[in-house]
Formats: structure tokens, C-alpha cells, sequence
């Protein structure tokens, strides 16, 4: 039944792609690829732009290497992003789906932040998993990279459920040896949204304008985008009705608790034939 599971950033490829166009973004920067879904969105977009996309992904799926393979408009950088993104330059948007915790991602967010400064281009960056789970609790594809002090207490083998501040034991949304989640939900320095909030305002701080919008659906879409740009307003306009929409709000807490649902069906499953469930 996992097909029954949507859970790709591709969910919001018309939305996202939209803002591209809107923003007359060519430079793309992609942040996490997996099987590559999303990038391949991203790819036609930047080719019929006349720009390229950049995928940064230390450990993709291989049919996400065997389409790069076929695609000589894309350019992967098998790298971790805190690596990787310091290289780049000329960058129009960024869509960020990485590793999902408050020092990577607010990082990632401060890297870019410096680009745009330094080349003279606006910010735009799309960032997915905002909601729940991740968006106020850290997930750790390899903790042992983040450094201790901004490292929280975690468990590769227990789960999150929604309601829960806490850990279930041998249940709920859980990596099943892929991923780390914090023992603990909330908090300073936990969570994507916790990271990107932060990070906005200490550009508002700063004096930048900046808008955000949050779309409440499948983990969370985040849009942080310049205000002060031509195309500025249009970008907004197109994410006002999504923005902290009360009724897809509504929905996503009942496909959060299907999906928590099916997960257990599919761990009992595992468990009376003996074998290992796949990751959430």
C-alpha cells in the first residue's frame, strides 16, 4: 500500500514551477534528488529558460544517476549541500529537500543568502518538509556530520506520531536504520520551519525584504522569495491561496494520520513474514 503514499516535493511541481516562470528563473540549484522526481521538473524548466540544473545529492537512487547519464542539461554533485553549495555562483532559485534539521538546513539557507548578496540575485528558495514531521524536530540522515553542540538526542529506531512530542517505540513515522529523529519535538534550534523562520528574521533584521508562504500539504512546502523584485508580487499572488490554507491544513492532518495508519499496517505485515519494512 505505500504507493498510496504521496510524500514527493513533485506533489507541488505546477506551483513551484509556476514561481520559476514568474520569477524568469534559468539557474537552478537542486538540494536533495532521490529518485529524482522533482529534478526532472526542474531540468525541463531550466532547459526551456535556456539555464541548467544543478543537483547536489551525496547518495542519490540510481535511476536518478541513470537519467543524469541521459540529461547533458544537468549537472550532479554527488557532495554533501554544505560542500557543494560553495562552489556555485549565478544561482536564481534554490529548491532545498536535503537532510532535514536546523544546522544543515539554516546553513544551506545562510549559503545562499551570501550568494545572493555577493552575484546580485534575488532570493528565491522552495524548501519541502516545513510541516510535520520535520518541521519542528530534526532528522538526521548521518549525525555523526553535525557537529555535537547542534546535534540533539536522537533514535534511528524509534517513530513519531502526530500529537506526540515524543518518541514511539517500534512504531510511527521512524528511518528504520536510514534516518536519526530527535527524541523531542520543539524547541530552539529544532526543526526545518524552526530554521527557516530564523532565518528570516534576521534578514528582516538586516533590512532585506522578504515574503514567505507556507503551504500546509504532503510535509510542508516553504517559499521564501524577495519582495522588493519586479515579479515579486506575482509570486505572491500565486501562493496567497495556498498560504496557511485552513482546509488543506485540515486535510494534511487526516493523510498524516492515514499515512501513520498504513505504516503500521505495513510494519505488523513485516513483522508476521519476518522480514524488515521499508523506511517512511
Amino acid at each position: 500500500m505505500s504507493n498510496l503514499l504521496i510524500h514527493s516535493m513533485s506533489e507541488f511541481s505546477a506551483l513551484i514551477l509556476d514561481c520559476l516562470q514568474k520569477a524568469g528563473a534559468r539557474e537552478i540549484v537542486e538540494v536533495g534528488a532521490e529518485f529524482g522526481g522533482m529534478s526532472q521538473h526542474l531540468a525541463n524548466h531550466a532547459a526551456a529558460a535556456g539555464g541548467r540544473l544543478t543537483s547536489i545529492d551525496p547518495a542519490p537512487k540510481q535511476e536518478f544517476l541513470d537519467w543524469v547519464a541521459a540529461s547533458p542539461q544537468v549537472r550532479h554533485l554527488a557532495s554533501p549541500s554544505l560542500d557543494a553549495m560553495p562552489t556555485l555562483s549565478g544561482v536564481d532559485a534554490w529548491v532545498i529537500d536535503g537532510d532535514h534539521n536546523y544546522h544543515t538546513v539554516s546553513n544551506e539557507l545562510a549559503i545562499a543568502a551570501e550568494q545572493s548578496v555577493r552575484d546580485h540575485k534575488p532570493l528565491l528558495l522552495f524548501l519541502h518538509d516545513v510541516g510535520w514531521p520535520c518541521g519542528r524536530r530534526d532528522f538526521y540522515y548521518a549525525p555523526d556530520r553535525i557537529p555535537a553542540t547542534a546535534r540533539h538526542s536522537h533514535s534511528f529506531d524509534d517513530g513519531v506520531v502526530p500529537g506526540n512530542p515524543g518518541l514511539v517505540h517500534g512504531g510511527g513515522f521512524r528511518g528504520v536504520g536510514q534516518f536519526a529523529v530527535a527524541e523531542r519535538e520543539g524547541g530552539p534550534a529544532n526543526g526545518v520551519l524552526t530554521a527557516v523562520e530564523d532565518f528570516i528574521d534576521d534578514l528582516r533584521d538586516e533590512g532585506r525584504e522578504i515574503g514567505f508562504a507556507f503551504v500546509p500539504a504532503v510535509f510542508g512546502l516553504g517559499v521564501v522569495f524577495a519582495s522588493d523584485q519586479p515579479w515579486s508580487a506575482d509570486v505572491a499572488a500565486l501562493l496567497h491561496p495556498f498560504h496557511d490554507n485552513p482546509l488543506l491544513a485540515r486535510m494534511e492532518e487526516n493523510r498524516l494520520l492515514n499515512y501513520v495508519t498504513v505504516i503500521g499496517w505495513e510494519d505488523l505485515t513485516a513483522r508476521r513474514a519476518g522480514a524488515p519494512r521499508i523506511a517512511a
